[in-house]
């Protein structure tokens, strides 16, 4: 059994050209190009809808007494955890994966999960199934940035690795619209179906449009020697090298640590944006989910142009944006926090920036700058450590912000009102410190195995 499971998920053999003169082979390569960056793009955008549905859900579960807010940040950390073992050792599994059958599987569970969800009341199974949702989310990202790496060479990897990155936002922006309308019509509960399906959708398209490697299409590779057609035993010790080397980088540690400060001020206003604007300000969870969700839009232009631009403009490096972007998404957080009142418009143009700023912190800081500077043939591997780190620290923050949040709670004739002044500093201050890590790694460079 184990051994038929091992066979299912290993790379695919590579099959033999079938004579088409080179102008066909490019363009064949040229489709299955884009058929497998956009099955990535949508794909991973699909695993974020299962991913952050409970967001948009907190504060009628608190309000019905299901669950307390305490308890709700023990169940989001749940995921984070079990998400950043699993990318942690997904990013490892990927490197020598079917990564199209790798990513079906993992939207699958997840999907599956949260329709389990809209019928669970009890802690103890809401937080294990979230565990094992977390788990399988982690098989997305691993897939996607190995498949970039298959697909795309270094020339090309930048641009369309910050196209991706905006996978995460179009994610993000289709929970806090699309759930929150279903939440906001038929009750929370209807909010985890709506979400399961969304994520089997998205498994079918992985499934149908997602592709290995060129050369299991029968296609030379497109970023090793052509005359290595298969992985044989001096290459797989190839790989053991370098992913070991990556482990000892300090670098790719200090830029774990400074992604996983960005990760809390991220997960700060997605897991619990919808929840401050609704219990500090007044809103609807529907305009907070729509508010919120402005800044997932605005998070795919920065992801966009952000390989694009750092290609371009600053022949391939990504410390100055990095700086530029990350001081940005400080300010947008002290907008969102410290201006007093309810204004509409203030909380909008901080999440335009919030958002803006995150999309292009996510590329750098949250993969390719460790991507950059690891071997060639580790990639999954210096995602896997980043991973590692920025989901641990955004479990700490749900955990921190659910206990912050309960603990600077009272009760006024009979309505719940909070200080969130503890909970500001908090999140304000993980921005500030991502950046000065970040500051750190200024001239990080990349080193082949010798």
């Amino acid at each position: 059994m184990l051994k038929y499971i091992i066979n299912f998920y290993r790379v695919s053999m590579p099959r033999p050209c079938n004579g088409e003169s080179l102008s066909e082979q490019k363009k064949r390569l040229k489709r299955l190009q884009w058929s497998t960056f956009l099955a990535a793009t949508f794909g991973y955008g699909m695993y974020y809808v299962c991913r952050l549905s409970l967001n948009v859900m907190k504060k009628p579960i608190v309000d019905e007494g299901i669950f307390s807010e305490t308890e709700l940040g023990i169940i989001g950390s749940v995921l984070f955890f079990t998400y950043a073992i699993g990318k942690f050792t997904n990013g490892f599994l990927a490197d020598r994966s079917n990564i199209k059958r790798f990513m079906t599987t993992g939207l699958l569970v997840t999907a599956l999960v949260n329709l389990c969800l809209g019928f669970t009341n009890s802690f103890i199974l809401f937080a294990i199934l979230w565990g094992i949702s977390g788990w399988f989310q982690s098989m997305g990202a691993a897939s996607c940035v190995v498949g970039l790496s298959r697909w795309f060479s270094d020339k090309e990897r930048g641009s369309f690795y910050g196209f991706w990155s905006a996978s995460h936002n179009i994610g993000e922006a289709l929970t806090f619209i699309i759930v929150a309308s279903v939440v906001s019509v038929l009750g929370w509960r209807y909010g985890f179906l709506g979400a399961g399906l969304v994520g089997l959708i998205g498994a079918l398209i992985i499934w149908r449009f997602l592709h290995d490697t060129p050369q299991s299409e029968g296609l030379p590779a497109v970023n090793q020697p052509k005359e290595k057609k298969e992985m044989n035993a001096a290459e797989a010790a190839d790989y053991n090298k370098a992913q070991k080397q990556v482990l000892l980088m300090p670098a790719i540690w200090i830029l774990a640590l400074s992604s996983a400060f960005m990760y809390i001020s991220r997960y700060a206003v997605n897991s619990w944006g919808v929840f401050y604007l609704e219990a500090e300000k007044g809103y609807t969870t529907l305009d907070a989910s729509f508010i919120i969700s402005i800044n997932s839009v605005c998070g795919i232009v920065g992801t966009v142009f952000s390989g694009f631009i750092s290609d371009k403009l600053f022949g391939g490096r990504r410390n100055v944006p990095a700086l530029i972007f990350g001081l940005m998404n400080v300010a947008a957080l002290c907008l969102f926090l410290l201006v007093p009142g309810t204004h509409t418009w203030v909380d909008v143009a901080a999440m335009i920036l919030f958002g803006t700023s995150i999309g292009v912190l996510l590329c750098f800081l949250g993969g390719l700058m460790a991507v950059d500077i690891a071997p060639r043939n580790a990639s999954g591997a210096a995602l896997g450590v980043v991973g590692i780190a920025s989901y641990i620290g955004a479990g700490l923050q749900d955990v921190m912000s659910g206990v912050l949040i309960e603990g600077n709670k009272t009760v006024v004739d009979g309505t719940d009102v909070y200080d969130f002044t503890y909970i500001n500093w908090f999140w304000i201050g993980a921005a500030i410190l991502s950046v000065l890590l970040a500051l750190l790694v200024w001239n990080a460079r990349n080193k082949e195995p010798e």
